[in-house]
């Protein structure tokens, strides 16, 4: 997609509050793939990603910069932790499955767009079928009288597409799931079952089940699709993303630097392994996965931590080195606050007004309600654990409790406006907390 950073940035303001130089940093690194991509090939393979560590508290949009981003290209795009991967020769997750796991993710974004193009041709059969399905019930109905069978099916036709048939029982063939069978338990390698008998050229097993029209119809759909879609062009596809335009999100990262005033030994230096097993991923190496070979050079890591006790300084140096670029990520304020409450594109009190609108229940947030709610979240991340934006859910469960409960049903339609005096109310402890803070010195 070709879009200015200045572009990227004001998507990713549509659903993050603040953290300029965080946006700014990956809208840059986003645009110099598309710069990348319009070079000879030549200078294209000398040129690979600056990849980022974010630097930051948690809750105050890391992950959900690099979610965006990925969203914004329709990249594939994927999140692990550092702390769940093990050195090699340690039973757990081994560093080249997240390239894997990427992989996965890939195949999934292109079968998804593929299966778009076709997807008027697959529903189209799939009614067709169904429609035969329930012509053929009701020719066996023997208390049915059919003077015209092409009139019938054309009604029945035509009262499926409507959604009347939806809720109907109906025993239909499917494919049966395909089993999948891990090959070494906790190293992430598996085989499908069904994709055996796909390469043997054999039939996969069918079985029938009974399920409602409207499942029975995206199940066929699915089947459907699959006949008009080549899955090698989309393995080649997939991996082409994978490798030119996947972004990988290794969150605490922190968790594994070693702090240099610490003893040596122990876990320190199982954490120094685990880097050493990151490194080679990030500095550009292939992996095998079942797709097919991916070459990790041309890919985006985005790391992120709160390095509380330890700094980025404390990461190897040669992994230092791979990750050029560093943005520091600052804690929320109250004024933060109040614009993730509002300003957000789905912002938390649109999704919970959208939420109780459901059982009649029409909540309307006042300014002076929104900035006290947003007042007790500052205070409360300053007296506790600072949790970011995370807190205000957090709040607004408690904040809203009574009301989620009491609606649903026949429930009366009514009107409440959310203002700094119902706040105050349902969350009187905290308020009492906020009002303690006057008096310490």
């Amino acid at each position: 997609m070709d879009l200015t950073p200045k572009q990227i940035v004001a998507e990713l303001d549509k659903h993050i509050i603040g953290q300029h130089e965080a946006k700014r940093a990956v809208a840059v690194a986003l645009r110099n793939r598309y710069r990348r991509s319009l070079l000879d090939e030549d200078m294209r393979d000398e040129i690979t990603p600056k990849n980022i560590i974010m630097k930051g508290p948690t809750g105050v949009g890391k992950t959900e910069i690099a979610r965006r981003l990925a969203k914004i290209v329709k990249a594939p795009f994927i999140k692990v932790e550092a702390t769940k991967f093990t050195e090699v020769g340690y039973v757990g997750r081994d560093v080249e499955s997240m390239i894997r796991d990427l992989a996965e993710t890939a195949i999934r974004l292109v079968k998804e767009e593929k299966y778009a193009e076709v997807q008027e041709k697959a529903k189209a059969e799939a009614e067709r079928k169904i429609s035969k399905i329930l012509f053929d019930i009701q020719k066996a109905d023997p208390n049915k009288d059919i003077i015209d069978e092409r009139t019938l099916r054309d009604t029945i036709l035509e009262d499926l597409k409507a959604g009347k048939y939806n809720e109907t029982t109906i025993e239909i063939e499917v494919v049966e799931a395909p089993k999948t069978m891990e090959l070494m338990p906790g190293m992430g390698a598996a085989i499908n079952i069904g994709d055996i008998f796909g390469g043997m050229g054999m039939k996969q097993p069918r079985k029938k089940r009974k399920m409602r029209v409207v499942d029975a119809i995206k199940a066929v759909i699915i089947e459907e699709s699959e006949k008009y879609i080549d899955k090698e062009s989309i393995n080649a596809e997939a991996i082409h993303r994978a490798e030119q335009n996947g972004i990988i999100f290794i969150d605490e990262i922190d968790k594994i630097a070693s702090s240099r005033s610490s003893l040596k030994g122990g876990p320190d230096v199982s954490r120094e392994g685990v880097q050493r097993d990151i490194l080679p991923i990030v500095e550009g190496s292939t992996v095998m996965t079942k797709y097919g070979a991916i070459k990790t050079d041309y890919i985006l890591f985005i790391a992120s931590g709160a390095f509380h006790i330890t700094s980025v300084q404390d990461l190897i140096p040669e992994l230092q080195g791979r990750f050029p670029v560093l943005v520091e990520l600052q804690s929320l304020g109250i004024k933060e606050f109040s614009q993730i409450l509002t300003n957000t594109q789905t912002s938390i009190t649109k999704q919970y007004t959208a939420l109780l609108e459901k059982d009649n229940v029409n909540i309307k947030f006042s300014q002076d309600g929104i900035e006290q709610i947003a007042e007790i979240a500052f205070t409360e991340n300053e007296t506790k654990e600072d949790i970011g934006a995370r807190r205000l859910h957090t709040l607004m469960e408690r904040l809203l409790e009574d009301l989620s409960f009491n609606a649903g049903g026949d429930h009366p339609a009514m009107s409440v406006k959310i203002d700094k005096k119902f706040v105050e109310k349902e969350l009187s402890k905290q308020v009492k907390n906020l009002n303690l803070r006057k008096y310490i010195l």
